[in-house]
């Protein structure tokens, strides 16, 4: 079997990010988008993109029939905290009953390997302290069940059938691509460091922190910020586990330290050069006051080495894609 790859998503911020990793390497790509929030242009030109709904298990079915692919890379979901909450049964179509119907497409065709966009939100609140993957997963979101969900039905189909995955649990994915060939496009971004980029190339106001009450140590949310970058890298490495005969893992991926939304904001200020305007907000629901990986699975069990594990290089590279993006907008228009 070759290798070829079906990427879900993969005309949005990460997938692109992978599709552009997997091409590097070698690979041969295809990626499988709806474009509701992703761009066609995100995709490299190497790859072949199928316009359709992973949802639509027939079109799914088809192009898995002819038995090339010998992975998929599934990153197509809905993943806004709060959003979940006020529109909970969209994220179990979106996150859950369409990933059902993929692994049972990727069952059927004898796929042997699936690697799982997971999320951080699997644990809930759990402390200041790392998490590591056996803490108690508890949820505090129809997002972070959505996800936790399909963690266990690819566990039961692995069980069942011959296919082996990996299960990828983000922290706070950030930056982008250094080559400049993509980065987070998405209109109406929530993550923090986007939404900061925004602000300090004039496209927002400024910035709404949400919440100033938090037990940490300035009272606003500390996140583990990763760039997205190292985030790839580490799919690239458990597929290839997979590819080598590894078995199933499940891994947090994040460097295992955080930064408050100050010390962020602080951190955008200072690159952009001078301060974006901050108003204060209430607490969002579904919000943990502190969530940061342990990160140390991921570096045993793939050899997984961040290069990249530096805030101040993930806020630059943010920037520079928002200019980049301003830039391609105004030409556009």
């Amino acid at each position: 079997m070759g290798r070829h790859v079906l990427v879900t998503g993969g005309a949005g911020y990460i997938g692109s990010h992978a599709a552009n990793a997997l091409i590097d390497r070698g690979d041969d790509v295809t990626v499988i988008d709806r474009l509701s929030t992703g761009f066609d242009w995100l995709v490299p030109p190497a790859a072949d993109l199928v316009v359709a709904d992973i949802g639509d298990t027939g079109t799914l079915a088809n192009l898995l029939s002819d038995g090339r692919f010998d992975a998929i890379l599934h990153f197509a979901g809905s993943i806004v905290v709060p959003e979940s909450v006020a529109d909970p049964l969209t994220y179990y179509e979106n996150n859950t009953v369409k990933s059902r119907g993929l692994i049972e497409c990727a069952v059927r065709a004898g796929v042997p390997h699936f690697i799982f966009s997971s999320t951080a939100a699997v644990y809930g609140s759990v402390g200041a302290d790392p998490v590591t993957e056996d803490a108690p997963l508890r949820p505090e979101s129809p997002y972070g069940f959505s996800k936790l969900m399909t963690e266990i039905m690819l566990a039961d189909a692995a069980a069942a059938h011959s296919i082996r995955y990996g299960v990828l649990r983000y922290f706070n994915v950030a930056g982008a691509d250094p080559k400049g060939r993509t980065g987070q496009s998405t209109k109406g971004a929530t993550h923090l460091i986007k939404v900061a980029a925004e602000a300090a190339s004039g496209k927002r106001d400024g910035i709404e922190i949400f919440g100033e009450d938090y037990p940490t140590p300035d009272g606003t949310c500390v996140r583990d910020y990763i760039h997205v970058t190292d985030l790839v890298a580490a799919h690239i490495l458990a597929l290839d586990r997979l590819r080598e005969g590894g078995d199933s893992l499940t891994a947090n991926l994040g460097y295992g330290h955080g930064f408050s939304v100050r010390q962020v904001l602080d951190t955008v200020d200072s690159v952009a050069g001078g301060p974006i305007r901050r108003t204060m907000g209430p607490r969002r629901p579904g919000d943990a006051a502190s969530i940061v990986a342990d990160p140390s699975k991921a570096r045993s069990e793939l050899n997984w080495q961040p290069k990249h594990d530096d805030l101040t290089g993930i806020v630059e590279d943010a920037l520079r894609w928002e200019r980049h993006l301003q830039t391609r907008n105004d030409s556009a228009g």
